[in-house]
């Protein structure tokens, strides 16, 4: 998945505020944690929710590579192609390992996934370059929240198939561009990227919803969860990374 680009305070990720009470398991490894059956199974979604975000990832960079407008811009969308698929080998083969079949893992997300890129699939490149940078960096900041609560193992393994592709200073510099070219760009890029954040979140809360031991891993039933005071908190350092993004874009939030 993409990332904020490090180098810009602009686009820092949010951080999980930690607490003592979200130190238990996060202490533990894999063998340690996986005992409890319902932890079990909410890991088992979260991967599988990332390993087929992860393999969409793959599948949209490799077809926003055809809009893009030169030669460089196409190999350098198909590198980060190669690296998303590279994550998703990475969730693949941990599913496995733990003995959980991937395809069955993944299926319960295809269709919101699916769902969600097909109510914002971009008009052209300079859209999928936002989609890419801030769509899924909402993503990214969402299951980053979530790592900080799982056993060590899981959450080495999350955390690194969150590491930038190199999308992030990409988009940056090419939608900035754009925008120095033609201001006119920065109106039509902002509201597209404020349709974004909404079917992102929108998104993000059907998934949870619609899975059982997730959603009570995330409101504080299994493990480390968040309060429910704490899942408005991360709402909001998502949406305080969002803007940040936005201005590292050009744009207004």
């Amino acid at each position: 998945m993409t990332t904020p680009d490090n180098a810009s305070d602009a686009s820092a990720e949010p951080t999980a505020e930690p607490t003592a009470e979200s130190t238990a398991v996060a202490a533990q490894d894999w063998a340690k944690a996986s005992v409890d059956p319902q932890y079990h199974a909410a890991v088992v979604d979260l991967i599988g929710a990332l390993a087929y975000g992860e393999l969409a990832a793959f599948e949209r960079l490799a077809e926003d590579a055809k809009l893009a407008p030169t030669l460089g811009d196409k190999a350098e969308l198909a590198k980060m192609a190669s690296a998303e698929f590279h994550h998703f080998e990475q969730l693949r083969a941990r599913l496995t390992e733990i003995g959980v079949d991937p395809t069955q893992a993944m299926e319960p997300f295809v269709a919101a996934l699916d769902g969600f890129h097909k109510q914002t699939a971009p008009s052209d490149w300079l859209e999928g370059l936002v989609k890419a940078y801030v769509g899924d960096s909402i993503a990214s900041d969402f299951y980053r929240e979530v790592a900080a609560r799982l056993d060590a193992d899981t959450r080495q393994l999350v955390l690194a198939v969150l590491d930038d592709t190199g999308h992030a200073s990409f988009a940056i510099e090419k939608v900035r561009a754009a925008i120095d070219a033609d201001p006119r760009v920065g109106g039509r890029l902002a509201l597209w990227a404020r349709r974004l954040m909404g079917e992102a979140l929108s998104q993000s809360q059907r998934v949870v919803a619609d899975r059982d031991a997730l959603s009570t891993m995330l409101v504080g039933g299994v493990a480390d969860g968040f309060d429910l005071a704490e899942v408005g908190r991360m709402f909001s350092r998502i949406t305080e990374a969002h803007t940040k993004r936005m201005a590292a874009l050009g744009l207004a939030a």
